[in-house]
C-alpha cells in the first residue's frame, strides 16, 4: 500500500483521509486528530482540516493502519481514485466532451462513485479492461449495457449464472447463462426466473464469460448498467469507462444516497414499467431498460430527475406514528399522556452510539386513528430530510424540564428493513453493500439505514460544529499570532536597518577624522 499512497494525488488523499475519519478508524497512533498531537507538536489538532495538511501528514497518518480489513478498505480506496484519475486523463474538458463522455463524468463524480467501484481487482479470478489507446477512447461513443443474475452459494458468497449484454440499438452482444463453480444453496428463482433445471447442461464459466467481454469492451466502449458496480463485482472485471444510471438520475427532493430504482426510472421517464411487482427479474429487460436511460439522456429526450413518490404501505403500518429524538428521561408512560388519541407505545431498539435519544412507534386500531391523532398533534410543521411531512411536539413531562420530539406518519422506507427477499430491496452502507440481486427494482437504493437517522445525528451534528468551530478559533489565534510576529519581525529589520546606517556612517565619519589628523 506506500507505493500506493506515495504515487496519490493530493485530493485523493484528503477524500480518504476524511472517509476514514467518518467510520471511526484507529491506527496505531490512534484517530485523526490524536494522531495530529502526537505527530505535530507545534499546531497539533488546532488544525484538523485534511485539506490544509501536507502530503507527508497524510500519508504517515494512513500508513498508521495496520489491521487487514483496514488496509484492504484503503487500498480500494486508493485503487478506486486512481482509477478515476486515469479516466480523466482520457477526458476532455466539459466544454468539448461528448454528451456519452459527460455521463461518464458524471458517473466518476457522484459522491458514492469511490467506495462502490472500489474492487478488490488485485485478487483472485479478477480481470482489468484497458482503455486502449488515449486518441480511440475520446473519440469512442460506443455504449454496451449490461445486467446479471446471481444466485446464492453454500459458502455464503454469490456466483453468477447469467449475464446479458445489449448495444445501443437494443441488438444482443451477449446472452449466456452461467455455470457455478461453487455448491448453490438458492437459486433465488423468485427473483431471478433461473432454476437448476435451467443450469443443468450449461459449461460457460466465469472465465468465458470474462474472455467474451474482454473482446466487446475493447477500443474505450463504455459499459452502462443500474447499480453496475454489483455487476461488476459479479463477472470480476474491473473496467473504467463506465455510466451507472442509478448514480446518473436522482430524485427531485431528496439526499443524493437515495437513488431511484430502474423500474421507477422506466416508469418516470420512459412510460413504461420494466416488470410488475412480485414478477422474476429478465436479465435481458434490464440490460435494455439501462440502455434506452442512457439513450433518452444523451438525446436530451429526459430530464435528470424524477418525482419522490411513496409506494403503496401495508395497513398495519399506516396505523402507526413515528416518534422520534425522544430524550431518554421521558418514559413511554409520559408518551401515552401527552400524545392524543388510543394507541400502544412499542420502543424502537437503540442503536450503538445513538446517546441520550431513542425512537417508538405510536400503534393505534386502525390507519383513520392514526390520522386523526397526528392531526390532533399541536406541534411546528416541518418536513424531514425526504421531505415527507411532520411535527416537532414540544411538552413538559412529570420532571418539569421542558422538551421536544418529533411525530410523523409512517411511510414507505420505514417498513423497507423488514423485506430483504426482493432484488435491490435492501439499504446500503458505505462498506458493507448487499447484493443487488437480493434488492427489489421497486424500492429505492439507500445509503441510511434509518430515514431518520437525520435527525438522530442532529446532536452529534451540533457538537462536531461546536468542536470545529473551537479548532477554527484555535487555528485563528495561531495565524493572529504569526501576523503579530511578522509585524514585529518587520519593525525591527526596519530598526536594524537605521541602526545599521548609523553605524555606517559613524564609521566614515571616524575614518574621515583620521585621514584629517
Amino acid at each position: 500500500m506506500e507505493d500506493l499512497l506515495a504515487t496519490a494525488e493530493k485530493k485523493a488523499l484528503v477524500e480518504i483521509v476524511k472517509l476514514v475519519q467518518k467510520r471511526g478508524f484507529k491506527g496505531t497512533k490512534g484517530d485523526w486528530k490524536e494522531f495530529l498531537n502526537s505527530y505535530d507538536r507545534k499546531f497539533g489538532a488546532s488544525v484538523s482540516d485534511p485539506s490544509r495538511r501536507s502530503n507527508d501528514i497524510l500519508v504517515a497518518f494512513l500508513k498508521t493502519f495496520d489491521k487487514e480489513d483496514q488496509l484492504e478498505f484503503l487500498t480500494k480506496l486508493i485503487q478506486s481514485y486512481s482509477k478515476r484519475n486515469l479516466v480523466q486523463q482520457f477526458s476532455r474538458s466539459p466544454d468539448d466532451e461528448s454528451p456519452e463522455q459527460r455521463l461518464v463524468r458524471l458517473t466518476l463524480e457522484h459522491p458514492q462513485y469511490a467506495l462502490e467501484y472500489a474492487f478488490p481487482s488485485n485478487g483472485q479470478d479478477w480481470v482489468i479492461t484497458k482503455l486502449g489507446k488515449k486518441s480511440k477512447v475520446m473519440r469512442s461513443d460506443k455504449i454496451l449495457a449490461v445486467d446479471c443474475e446471481m444466485v446464492l452459494c453454500v459458502d455464503g458468497t454469490e456466483a453468477l449464472v447469467r449475464v446479458c449484454i445489449v448495444d445501443r440499438d437494443l441488438q444482443v452482444k451477449l446472452d449466456e447463462l452461467v455455470k457455478p463453480n461453487k455448491a448453490v444453496a438458492d437459486y433465488r428463482t423468485e427473483i431471478t426466473g433461473i432454476t437448476a433445471a435451467d443450469l443443468e447442461g450449461v459449461t460457460c464459466s466465469l472465465s468465458d464469460v470474462q474472455k467474451s467481454m474482454m473482446k466487446l469492451l475493447s477500443s474505450g466502449k463504455i459499459l452502462a448498467g443500474h447499480s453496475l458496480s454489483n455487476d461488476l463485482n459479479a463477472l470480476k472485471i474491473d473496467h473504467a469507462w463506465v455510466i451507472d444510471t442509478s448514480f446518473i438520475f436522482r430524485y427531485s427532493d431528496g439526499p443524493f444516497t437515495r437513488r431511484p430504482s430502474l423500474n421507477n426510472l422506466c416508469k418516470s421517464l420512459l412510460g413504461y414499467e420494466v416488470r410488475k411487482r412480485g414478477a422474476p427479474h429478465n436479465c435481458l429487460d434490464d440490460a435494455c431498460a439501462a440502455m434506452k436511460l442512457v439513450l433518452a439522456r444523451i438525446e436530451h429526450k429526459v430530464n435528470d430527475t424524477i418525482p419522490l413518490t411513496e409506494a403503496d404501505v401495508p395497513e398495519i403500518e399506516m396505523s402507526k406514528l413515528l416518534l422520534h429524538r425522544i430524550p431518554t428521561y421521558v418514559s413511554s408512560e409520559e408518551l401515552l399522556k401527552v400524545i392524543p388519541g388510543d394507541f400502544t407505545i412499542e420502543i424502537k431498539p437503540t442503536r450503538k452510539g445513538k446517546g441520550d435519544k431513542y425512537s417508538a412507534s405510536a400503534i393505534f386500531k386502525n390507519s383513520q386513528e392514526a390520522g386523526q391523532a397526528y392531526e390532533n398533534v399541536k406541534g411546528r410543521e416541518e418536513k424531514d430530510s425526504y421531505g415527507r411531512p411532520q411535527k416537532l411536539f414540544t411538552f413538559q413531562p412529570s420532571t418539569g424540564q421542558t422538551c421536544s420530539l418529533y411525530v410523523r406518519k409512517t411511510a414507505h422506507g420505514d417498513c423497507l428493513s423488514g423485506d430483504l427477499s426482493k432484488k435491490r430491496a435492501a439499504q446500503v452502507d458505505e462498506t458493507t453493500k448487499l447484493s443487488k440481486k437480493l434488492k427489489s427494482d421497486e424500492m429505492e437504493v439507500e445509503t441510511l439505514a434509518d430515514p431518520n437517522e437525520h435527525y438522530d445525528n442532529l446532536g452529534e451534528t451540533e457538537r462536531l460544529e461546536q468542536e470545529l468551530k473551537h479548532d477554527s478559533d484555535q487555528c485563528c489565534d495561531h495565524l493572529k499570532e504569526i501576523e503579530r510576529l511578522q509585524k514585529e519581525l518587520k519593525s525591527r529589520d526596519v530598526e536594524i536597518s537605521r541602526l545599521t546606517k548609523i553605524v555606517s556612517k559613524y564609521r566614515k565619519d571616524k575614518k574621515g577624522k583620521k585621514k584629517r589628523h
